[in-house]
């Protein structure tokens, strides 16, 4: 938990250190002025928050005369700290549907959640449905095969949704735990291939009733409001039921998860702060909160 730890606070710290530079710089237990509370709501808002949740977080934490930052730094767990049980299947594999746009990462975190998968012992089959990228395919072949799990693919443009249906019947009929269909990076204003997407969840349920079981989107931190319109769209599409926030460590915006949260009430299940496999880790909303957060401006006890 110590590793897992420091590595989410060093993948922070651009994020920390943005709003270090605006936040109330004093750990000491005692109400903040007008401009102080001024200058929380501002580095919220800056840290890509959203001015309504931050408008939101620091009227609860005025309430608490004792220790605003601390009741602040509660107001933000609460906030992320989603109770959201992942759905699996009384017997059978689990399905799992990876959306999201291009350039988020996804291709790179469904290779990661296989090998994740694999080294808890279950048997992994990756379906390769993003059939117009033969780079993000070939690209997934290494990590699925670093994984020691398996692959279906096509040849390239193949219907994707024709992809997915063989991979979750191969998967059935071959005793797999665990099947993860990739999708398709679609722009999530272009109509046609936002239908495409929602064809590959019909045929998956069409080959395994009540599949999939989960459906998780992919999002890059970085882009600010985009994210916000792209799980938006998605989830309209596709029934998002939780959230993979990824490249945490390349920008100082880490707050547009307690955004996403808060807007979409849809659990974060992973967050992304590098580039290796171990920087791909469970959502903790307690130390991301703490993380995120400056250390002089954190609970001290």
């Amino acid at each position: 938990m110590a590793s897992l730890f420091s590595r989410l606070t060093k993948g922070l710290s651009r994020s920390r250190d943005n709003l270090a530079q605006i936040l109330p710089a004093r750990a000491e237990k005692k109400p903040l002025t007008d401009s102080e509370w001024i200058d929380v709501e501002d580095g919220l808002i800056m840290a890509d928050c959203g001015a309504e949740l931050a408008m939101s977080l620091v009227e609860k934490a005025k309430k608490d005369r004792r220790d605003p930052l601390a009741s602040l730094k509660q107001a933000m767990t609460e906030k992320v700290k989603i109770h959201a049980p992942i759905q699996h299947p009384d017997s059978g594999p689990f399905v799992l549907l990876v959306i999201g746009v291009n350039g988020t990462g996804k291709t790179t975190t469904i290779g990661k959640l296989a090998t994740l998968f694999a080294r808890e012992g279950k048997k992994v089959l990756v379906g390769a449905a993003d059939t117009f990228r033969a780079a993000a395919v070939d690209q997934l072949a290494v990590w699925v095969e670093r994984a020691g799990a398996d692959m279906i693919r096509q040849h390239d443009g193949a219907d994707p949704a024709a992809v997915a249906f063989d991979t979750v019947q191969s998967g059935i009929s071959r005793g797999y735990d665990v099947i993860i269909v990739d999708t398709a990076g679609r722009v999530q204003t272009d109509r046609g291939l936002m239908d495409e997407l929602a064809k590959v969840r019909r045929v998956i349920t069409k080959a395994y009733p009540h599949a999939p079981h989960e459906v998780w989107q992919v999002v890059d931190g970085g882009t600010g409001q985009n994210a916000v319109v792209q799980v938006e769209k998605f989830h309209d599409v596709a029934g998002t039921t939780g959230l993979i926030v990824t490249k945490l460590d390349g920008t100082a915006k880490g707050g547009i998860v307690l955004q996403l949260a808060d807007k979409f009430h849809l659990p974060i299940r992973y967050v992304g702060v590098g580039e290796t496999l171990e920087d791909l880790m469970p959502f903790d909303a307690e130390a991301f909160i703490t993380s995120l957060l400056p250390e002089s401006n954190q609970d001290k006890e």
